[in-house]
């Protein structure tokens, strides 16, 4: 029999029955769907890792067979001719249990799966909360406007007043409501997270302590607390040192002498390289000779050290081992030099008080002669 002479069949039916058995038979089907769809989202999340699919998917089924389960009512409404004054109570409010039932539950999924995101280590604590606020928000007021618009209320003046209310807290609110976005877009970007060493547009560099709805904590390498406001640092340009890898290559300028050995210069740095305990065998220690300065042979040599909190200390013990190298294997390291020259005979004698033809005596003073 199809689906049309159902209806048909049905309508033959006294109201009272029918409607009965439209109601039964909606409970009958929400049974089934209970049933079978809990013993197929057994299986299907047995195959599935995580927490979160697990949440999603048993909380859309419960809304489903309670969705199922007053179907049969809203149909009655259709099938029999009932009384305006009946059916359309009756039929708004089937719809009004769906919408509100379907709301509760998108707001609990997104309590549970916030609280399931949250103990995963790659997702951000302070975030999280966040979103799951805005997603309760969201949900709570589309529910509302759909009843609202279900019931037959105007909701025109609610959104007038709603959108200038949201121009006021906007306006009184700008900068709270621009450091918010801006934490989401640095979340979403993933430009850094607690424990990343970073480098501020303004030069300041240190390691996230903490990333706030409004701020970011930063404690630099003199341990003073740095707070930014997000607003600013999603405008800005960022260097994470600790991305993609916590290794970074460090570079050490050595100037030395023309005339010098540039082989024996190579195996120098190389060989200091080698021997400091920071720096890290791969990649391998390089020298590069980069240009013919003024007074020296400009020497580069780079390395590479597993931290980014390890780099001054290696550009350090680095300097300390060349400089005792090249002292130990008599290599110069020149340095700018200006000789000045001031001969007395060329300054005008009024200077001294006194002629420039007057000799002088060998005790300072004029000649007794």
């Amino acid at each position: 029999m199809q689906l049309g002479g159902v209806s048909a069949w049905l309508a033959t039916l006294p109201i009272w029955q029918g409607f009965t058995l439209l109601v039964l038979g909606g409970l009958v089907l929400a049974a089934i769907v209970q049933v079978v769809g809990d013993r197929f989202l057994r299986r299907l999340t047995e195959r599935i890792d995580g927490e979160v699919d697990n949440i999603v998917l048993r909380g859309i089924h419960s809304a489903l067979y309670v969705t199922v389960g007053v179907a049969g009512a809203y149909a009655g409404t259709r099938v029999y001719d009932i009384s305006p004054g009946v059916a359309v109570p009756l039929e708004s409010g089937t719809l009004s249990l769906v919408i509100l039932v379907w709301m509760v539950t998108l707001m609990r999924i997104g309590r549970k799966a916030s609280a399931a995101a949250t103990d995963n280590r790659y997702i951000d604590r302070q975030v999280v909360p966040i979103l799951q606020n805005v997603w309760s928000a969201l949900v709570a007021g589309l529910g509302v406007c759909l009843l609202l618009v279900l019931w037959e209320v105007d909701v025109r003046p609610l959104l007038a007043s709603a959108g200038l209310i949201g121009i006021i807290v906007g306006l009184a609110a700008r900068d709270t409501l621009a450091n918010f976005f801006g934490s989401l877009s640095l979340y979403l970007d993933g430009t850094y997270k607690v424990g990343d060493f970073v480098v501020l547009e303004t030069g300041e560099r240190g390691r996230v302590e903490d990333i706030s709805v409004r701020s970011t904590v930063i404690r630099t390498r003199d341990d003073i607390l740095v707070t930014v406001p997000n607003s600013k640092l999603s405008n800005a340009a960022i260097v994470n040192e600790s991305t993609p890898k916590q290794k970074r290559r460090i570079r050490v300028p050595v100037g030395v002498a023309y005339g010098t050995d540039a082989d024996a210069v190579e195996e120098i740095l190389l060989h200091v390289a080698e021997e400091e305990g920071l720096v890290l065998d791969r990649p391998k220690p390089r020298v590069r000779f980069r240009e013919f300065g003024a007074s020296a042979l400009n020497f580069e040599l780079l390395c590479w050290v597993g931290n980014p909190a390890q780099n001054a200390r290696a550009i350090h013990n680095l300097n300390r081992a060349v400089y005792e190298r090249f002292q130990t294997d008599g290599i110069e390291i020149p340095f700018p030099q200006r000789d000045v020259s001031v001969s007395v005979t060329d300054v005008p004698g009024d200077l001294f008080r006194q002629s420039s033809a007057e000799p002088f005596s060998a005790d300072g003073g004029r000649d007794a002669r």
